[in-house]
């Protein structure tokens, strides 16, 4: 099949790359010269574990390309994606939408006979509905469907999660849209992945309320870990006795200092402007946005105490910028808010990230930025280890001791072991675990 990807950014590139391992010929367009100029060339904008060799053999293999001609690629194709941004609309936090419907515009005027238009970037409730709207406003005879099928792809993992989906969610108003789109997914059936098709609007609430229930799990898991850290007892091992339970699962309940990322600050806040203006709140959402929030600059704080109340004249490193690790992404990261609260309170700030320094210079000021966790940590006053990156899970404890100028380590992921850091003189801290802290010299 000929499908067209509406956007080249983290949805649409892998998206596009991916159907078109499956053997279908897919054209990339974006707006922006300079992205598509990169990617036929074989620069990849974003970091995504593998999505450089991928995008690279379908390229060469004739069934990927790039172009910013929108009408060339429309009218030859049989599905077109609409795989644009709905960042947080300034001023209310509803999605904007602008870029989707502005797409669907561009979209009605290049359709060449029946095309199915698939929103498949993450839309609120009756967003197909307008879509529909404004292509029938523009283009009465034209022959056309408009199919939700949201996008359930993490960071670090989206080729696999594309490939290997726990389901997919199809939400058409017409068989024949739904069949087109079930089609295009016909590879992935000898991986038995299910398929629900659903109406269009249930599809577009999945998703919503699939981001929603995620992000109250990990909520959840770190107001525990606030009251395992007063009551002496063990965030990790509580996470295990209750994910143990098939009814609830241990993913999602790993104590932290909150989410981030480009989906689940975004998506909430979405879902709790479309209740409210629907006269449905949904308080339970809304205080998982509020706990969330506040919970960053919680995380200064903890990182001030371990500091014996202040940091003021103190270096602090921080190893991890991204709100995950195996990503370049620092959309709503935790550090942000973290390197804010702690430079507020007169800490210097030197950081290291393997994939996100790039990234973290256009959001943060006043950053001295590191080569490595060893030469981010010489001299510091404290390290903390705010995202989880593979190449900080074995760290030399004992070279980290002599260099550091103070031996504080606060872990924000419970990566290390409390009687280990306090073997090594550490005093170090983590979350909703008994503090380990050597005896004083």
């Amino acid at each position: 099949m000929r499908v067209a990807m509406v956007g080249s950014g983290y949805v649409g590139l892998v998206s596009g790359a991916c159907f078109a391992d499956f053997g279908h010929e897919v054209v990339c367009i974006d707006k922006d010269a300079d992205k598509v100029a990169a990617l036929k060339a074989g620069r990849i904008p974003i970091f995504e574990p593998g999505l450089d060799a991928l995008v690279q053999t379908n390229a060469e293999a004739g069934r990927l390309s790039f172009t910013t001609d929108l009408a060339l690629g429309v009218q030859r194709a049989d599905a077109v994606f609409i795989a644009v941004g709905t960042p947080s609309r300034r001023g209310d936090g509803f999605a904007d939408l602008s870029f989707v419907y502005a797409a669907a515009r561009e979209i009605a005027a290049a359709m060449d006979g029946f095309t199915v238009v698939v929103t498949k970037s993450t839309v609120p409730v009756g967003t197909g509905d307008e879509v529909e709207r404004i292509i029938r406003e523009m283009r009465p005879d034209a022959e056309f469907s408009v199919v939700s099928n949201p996008e359930f792809l993490r960071e670090g993992a989206a080729i696999l999660d594309f490939k290997r989906p726990d389901r997919i969610v199809i939400g058409a108003n017409d068989e024949k849209g739904a069949s087109v789109v079930s089609d295009l997914y016909r590879p992935l059936y000898l991986n038995q992945a299910p398929i629900l098709v659903t109406g269009r609007r249930t599809a577009e609430l999945t998703k919503y309320a699939a981001n929603a229930f995620l992000a109250t799990k990990i909520t959840f898991i770190n107001e525990i870990a606030d009251l395992c850290e007063q009551v002496g007892a063990n965030v990790q091992e509580v996470a295990r006795g209750i994910g143990l339970d098939n009814r609830i699962g241990s993913k999602f309940l790993h104590a932290g200092p909150g989410y981030g990322g480009s989906c689940f600050p975004k998506d909430t806040l979405a879902l709790m402007k479309t209740a409210q203006d629907h006269g449905a709140p949904v308080r339970l959402v809304e205080t998982v946005v509020s706990v969330n929030d506040q919970r960053k600059r919680a995380m200064a704080r903890k990182i001030i105490a371990a500091c014996d109340g202040s940091v003021r004249g103190k270096l602090i490193g921080v190893l991890g910028l991204t709100f995950k690790p195996n990503t370049d992404d620092m959309r709503d990261a935790p550090s942000c808010a973290i390197i804010s609260a702690l430079q507020d309170a007169g800490a210097r700030i030197r950081a290291f990230d393997p994939e996100g320094m790039d990234q973290a210079r256009k959001v943060l000021t006043d950053v001295e930025y590191a080569n490595d966790a060893y030469s981010c940590a010489k001299g510091a006053d404290a390290l903390v280890l705010v995202t989880e990156w593979d190449a900080f899970r074995a760290l030399d404890l004992a070279r980290l001791r002599k260099i550091l100028a103070a031996p504080v380590l606060v872990d924000l992921r419970n990566v290390y072991v409390p009687d280990d850091m306090r073997r090594h003189g550490f005093r170090y801290v983590s979350i909703g675990r008994p503090e380990a802290a050597p005896p004083r010299d």
